[in-house]
């Protein structure tokens, strides 16, 4: 089959753009190379939609982190994914960040944010419920329109409507060639060749290779920056009200407290050079980095109340302070979306805007869907009333059984993640459609649980049970019976 569009890479970006997509008659197609959804910096990072005085008035950053943070709040109420509008502070010494954090509330003005404050006083920043902040910070821009959200989640809900309305997702589709042939392109992968009339590049770190094999030779070139983080437990969630941001300096934005949709904080992230793309560890020197810069912000924090470490790489252009998004002048209705770092998760909700308007100067037809749908992620079990809680369970037993204690996930829960229209398939697959295993114990407790229903459900060998990418086997293999 011919395709009308081919979406490299199903990241926020990529689930984006098939989203607003699926609204119209086109045939689309979206090929990941790993085997879920949100597997590279989606599901690693500060899961914050910022409100927009960030990026410098004119560029496509800040023109869509407005109107994506706008469209996300929209969202999150249609597709039933965790997000608060929380607030975020950047927080300063009046004697020494005063002029940056002026600064920073008047590009929010010229970006069209019209509801900030700067706080001139530590009264001020009292009063907005901030009693933890370090006692010299007198000085803060507040803007109330940011927002926290849980990434994965919205990646995927993206993607479950996008899917339900005609789109077809192929992961374990890595893209080993592309090339121009008439007036389309064939895309030789992991899992078939396929066709299409227009390619979208939304492949994350991996952007430029991608680009540079279709193109034949160098277009432009992805650094990775790594950052990492503390997830604390829920004792510490409530030690900040807001996101807090430090003033920038030249050294970068510095580290963010956080609290997190699910109760947690979280805590980083540094940034380090990272010649290693596919590489996300932990290390010793960046998690010291953390520890010693969060300080600046909140020194009452209990960093070592942490259930989980984790990092995640961002794809930067090195020179080019802006997203990267165009049609490339070499090859036709090929579409770049490239260097997609902060705040390309805020603006996520508007890239399929941005793409549609491409796509429509460079030919393409749009007609709308006359049956287009939302489809709404499920609500947790233990956000259900009682009444709603009894007929669940009345419906379905499994919903009375609980596999993860820390977060109260029942197994009708996880069967339900198991059997979406963009399901689960590994064990931290189900951790992100539903949050089991997310707890203080980290699936120390529901994780054999978990492993034993995806087994079921999936008829599934033990050593075909994957914790989450293609290879991280749980149990290597199986063992007969001694008799």
């Amino acid at each position: 089959m011919k395709y009308d569009i081919a979406i490299v890479g199903c990241g926020i970006t990529g689930a984006g753009i098939a989203l607003e997509l699926s609204k119209y008659n086109l045939k689309v197609l979206v090929l990941e190379k790993e085997n879920d959804v949100s597997m590279g910096t989606t599901k690693a990072n500060s899961a914050i939609i910022h409100a927009g005085y960030d990026p410098k008035p004119g560029t496509k950053m800040a023109k869509l982190n407005v109107l994506g943070s706008r469209m996300t709040k929209d969202l999150a109420q249609k597709l039933n994914f965790h997000y608060k509008q929380i607030g975020s502070l950047v927080i300063g010494r009046k004697d020494q960040d005063k002029e940056l954090i002026d600064t920073l509330y008047q590009r929010g003005v010229d970006n069209g944010i019209n509801d900030m404050k700067v706080l001139t006083s530590r009264e001020e920043i009292l009063a907005i419920g901030e009693d933890n902040l370090e006692e010299d910070i007198n000085y803060a821009l507040y803007a109330p329109s940011a927002a926290i959200c849980s990434p994965w989640e919205m990646c995927l809900a993206f993607m479950e409507t996008a899917v339900s309305n005609g789109v077809e997702l192929k992961v374990n589709s890595k893209v080993n060639h592309i090339r121009r042939a008439a007036d389309t392109y064939v895309l030789d992968t992991a899992s078939g060749v396929y066709e299409a009339s227009f390619v979208i590049n939304c492949a994350g770190v991996d952007a430029d290779d991608v680009y540079s094999d279709a193109l034949g030779h160098q277009g432009f070139e992805i650094k990775a920056v790594k950052g990492e983080y503390y997830l604390l437990d829920k004792d510490q969630g409530s030690m900040v009200k807001h996101v807090i941001f430090q003033t920038p300096s030249k050294l970068g934005k510095g580290v963010l407290i956080s609290p997190t949709v699910h109760g947690n904080l979280i805590v980083g992230p540094n940034a380090a050079d990272n010649d290693e793309k596919e590489r996300t560890n932990n290390t010793p020197e960046g998690l010291a980095t953390v520890r010693e810069k969060f300080k600046l912000s909140s020194s009452k924090v209990n960093i070592f109340d942490n259930i989980r470490n984790f990092a995640g790489n961002r794809a930067t252009i090195p020179g080019y302070d802006d997203f990267l998004i165009e049609e490339s002048e070499e090859l036709p209705h090929f579409i770049n979306f490239a260097g997609i770092k902060s705040p390309g998760l805020s603006s996520a909700a508007a890239f399929g805007i941005e793409a549609k308007e491409m796509l429509e100067k460079d030919g393409l037809v749009f007609e709308e869907k006359k049956d287009f749908h939302y489809c709404p992620l499920p609500t947790y079990f233990k956000e259900l009333s009682l009444e709603e809680k009894e007929k669940a369970i009345k419906e379905n037993p499994l919903f009375g059984r609980v596999i993860c204690r820390c977060e109260t996930i029942t197994e009708g829960e996880i069967v339900a993640a198991i059997h979406m229209k963009v399901g689960a398939t590994t064990i931290d697959g189900v951790k992100r459609r539903c949050n089991a295993g997310m707890g203080r114990c980290q699936g120390g407790f529901c994780g054999p649980k978990v492993f034993d229903i995806l087994r079921r459900e999936l008829h599934l060998n033990y050593d075909e049970v994957y914790q989450d990418r293609n290879g991280s086997q749980v149990v290597v293999a199986e063992t007969k019976e001694v008799k």
